[in-house]
């Protein structure tokens, strides 16, 4: 025994691959058609495309309700995946209150956003619509 076997039975590592004998004798295997390849057709013409769906334009819709029960139609809006500018100008302000409240629930249920862009005007997002920055920000600038 050489000292290399030594050391690799030593540490565990010998390699039983010298026993090993390839015999030249024996056939690989051979690649039979595939049944798909015959009659013409090749595989690329199985190409399948992917981006094939186009998302459909966003949506804004410009509100101005005129009562509190009106806030069920922006609700159903949102829930369809639609932004909705609100504006409470001409509303007394318990009920505009009240109609904030609503869409509160309303944007957290649907995961949405609710931001205050002016003076009783509000824009409700739903989840699929992220909105960067703010008017004070850009009312500072």
């Amino acid at each position: 025994m050489t000292i290399m076997r030594k050391i690799k039975r030593y540490f565990d590592v010998d390699d039983d691959y010298e026993d090993y004998e390839s015999s030249d004798d024996s056939k690989g295997y051979e690649a039979q058609p595939d049944e798909k390849m015959k009659g013409g057709h090749t595989e690329k013409d199985k190409v399948v495309q992917f981006n094939t769906y186009r998302h459909p334009a966003s949506k804004v819709i410009i509100i101005e309700p005129h009562s509190y029960d009106e806030v069920q139609q922006i609700a159903d809006k949102l829930k369809e995946k639609v932004s909705v500018i609100i504006n409470l100008q001409r509303i007394p302000w318990g009920e505009a209150k009240r109609i904030v409240d609503f869409l509160s629930g309303t944007v957290y249920a649907v995961n949405g956003d609710i931001q205050k862009l002016g003076d009783h005007i509000f824009l409700c997002t739903p989840e699929n619509v992220e909105v960067a920055g703010s008017i004070s920000e850009m009312l500072r600038e």
